[in-house]
């Protein structure tokens, strides 16, 4: 129940961010925008995870050079990536692109961690990729620049997940998620500074939407949908986590059209079945498959073993006894 719970909010709160990051940035600049919300973000997360005593200890170097790391990937590069990029492309293409992520966690496991991806779960990712290439509108003529930027940002997320999974983190899950929108939203403001967006901050031009954006970013972007995707990290197999980049694009194409006038026709809805299908076939393949019962015949080699030992065991100081005796 916690598994879903978890994969639920990442599928349904990230899937909106799109739509929320292209609101911020018509009176934001990107970089900026994204920094005000890792830091306030962080600095709530990291005061609750105090309370909660996960910082009892203060983390070390090691934790916050692990922290900074996949901050990096996962929010500096992958996240300012797409505020920069939706400047240029719409959301639901964004999203369609990020889809690639997937593919990236596979790659990425198969050379680093040598595992193999079960014939199920395999089939799931490349259902899901159709389901994408229905989406995707061939010769649309999209902008080149954001198609490589998005795909570089799908490259960054995937490397910065399989890090998080060895890397040297906080155990809990606020805490490690408030060091790593603090490193963020340094890295991003230092980003933002070198770009000059701070002569571009026009407090009287700000818009009341883009402020409500910032807002929702802040509360259920980052602190809500962060924390459950790092609790992920450590409790769910890569294809099931990775079934978030399938199910986003989907959530991100309806607020469109529902919210940004974005043309949905049958392609699009024959594309969200397909990613819907590819979800429930990796939940089938990476299901918990439950131990069967020990029996009688699979104890048996235990049990003589044991027996074996203590036979061995009895004789010990017998032997001994017999070694003076001679000597």
């Amino acid at each position: 129940m916690k598994l879903a719970a978890a994969l639920g909010i990442v599928y349904v709160v990230w899937g909106s961010t799109y739509l929320a990051i292209a609101v911020a940035d018509r009176t934001l600049p990107p970089m900026l925008m994204l920094s005000a919300r890792f830091l306030i973000a962080g600095a709530l997360l990291y005061a609750l995870a105090a309370r909660r005593g996960e910082v009892a200890q203060r983390p070390g170097r090691r934790q916050w050079g692990a922290a900074a790391v996949v901050g990096g990937l996962l929010l500096v590069v992958d996240t300012g990536s797409v505020a920069w990029a939706l400047q240029r492309v719409s959301t639901g293409f964004a999203a369609l692109l990020l889809a690639s992520v997937p593919l990236f966690m596979a790659l990425i496991d198969r050379a680093l961690f040598g595992i193999r991806l079960p014939l199920g779960a395999a089939a799931g990712i490349g259902t899901g990729l159709l389901g994408v290439a229905i989406l995707a509108h061939p010769g649309g003529g999209a902008d080149a620049v954001g198609v490589v930027v998005l795909l570089l940002a799908a490259l960054a997320w995937a490397a910065g997940s399989a890090y998080a999974r060895v890397a040297p983190l906080p155990r809990g899950p606020f805490a490690s998620a408030a060091m790593q929108m603090l490193c963020a939203g340094v890295g991003l403001a230092v980003l933002g500074f070198s770009r000059g967006e701070l002569g571009r901050v026009h407090v009287s031009a700000i818009s009341g939407a883009s402020l409500l954006a910032l807002l929702y970013l802040i509360t259920f972007g980052s602190i809500v949908a962060f924390t459950s995707y790092g609790w992920l990290l450590k409790n769910a197999p890569t294809p099931l986590l990775s079934t978030y980049a399938y199910v986003n694009p989907a959530v991100a194409v309806f607020l469109g059209w529902a919210f940004a006038g974005e043309h949905v026709g049958g392609r699009e809805i024959a594309a969200g079945l397909v990613i819907l299908a590819s979800v429930a076939m990796l939940f089938v393949a990476r299901g918990p498959r439950a131990e069967p019962e020990p029996t009688a015949e699979s104890l048996a080699p235990y049990i003589r073993a044991q027996e074996a030992q203590a036979v061995e065991l009895r004789r010990v100081p017998r032997l001994a006894e017999l070694h003076r005796m001679a000597a």
